[in-house]
């Protein structure tokens, strides 16, 4: 959807039209949720976050200026909504340097042995702490200053989450690489 149809959807959205609030949400929450996924522990977690990031969108949907793309738009308000509600349940504190450096983790060959899933079933088990800055920087982008202005902390307590995050994935990795392996030589 592209150029006049999506300014009528649009206006017909700001005037509080269901026909075509229900036509965004359609054409944007499918994508959506995959992106409140990665900020979500579970799936209703994540239900929750694309309902309310959706409320949002058609609250604020006049302030889209057509400025980009609105699908990225959109995805903006998604992750805000995912980041005020990690806010409101977590704190976030920096870490000591009291675990494993990811040097003394061997590097093995098992990125090719995983499935995008279950890559991304291991990010949401990540403490809601680590897997929102992983988010942030590993998948958005975003610089350690960036992520601790978005949630209120210092740069070093994002490098510090980020460190813990990626140790923590790595054994993650490194166990569901061992499970796997085993039920195959078992076979």
């Amino acid at each position: 959807m592209q150029g006049v149809e999506l300014e009528i959807l649009i206006k017909d959205c700001v005037a509080g039209k269901r026909k075509a609030q229900q036509k965004l949400f359609n054409l944007y929450s499918e994508d959506m949720f995959g992106v409140c996924l990665y900020y979500s522990k579970d799936y209703t977690e994540a239900e929750d976050t694309l309902h309310e990031g959706f409320m949002k969108v058609f609250q604020k949907i006049e302030q889209f200026k057509f400025k980009g793309s609105l699908a990225g738009w959109i995805r903006r308000v998604m992750i805000n909504t995912a980041l005020e509600k990690f806010r409101k349940q977590n704190q976030l504190y920096a870490l000591g340097n009291d675990f494993e450096s990811s040097e003394d983790i061997q590097q093995e060959n098992v990125i090719s042995d995983l499935s995008a899933q279950d890559l991304i079933k291991l990010i949401r088990e990540l403490t809601p702490k680590y897997r929102m800055v992983f988010n942030l920087y590993a998948i958005e982008g975003y610089s350690h200053k960036e992520i601790g202005e978005m949630l209120g902390i210092s740069e070093g307590t994002s490098k510090s989450n980020l460190a813990r995050a990626r140790y923590t994935l790595q054994k993650k990795v490194k166990k569901h690489f061992y499970i796997k392996s085993s039920i195959k030589d078992a076979k």
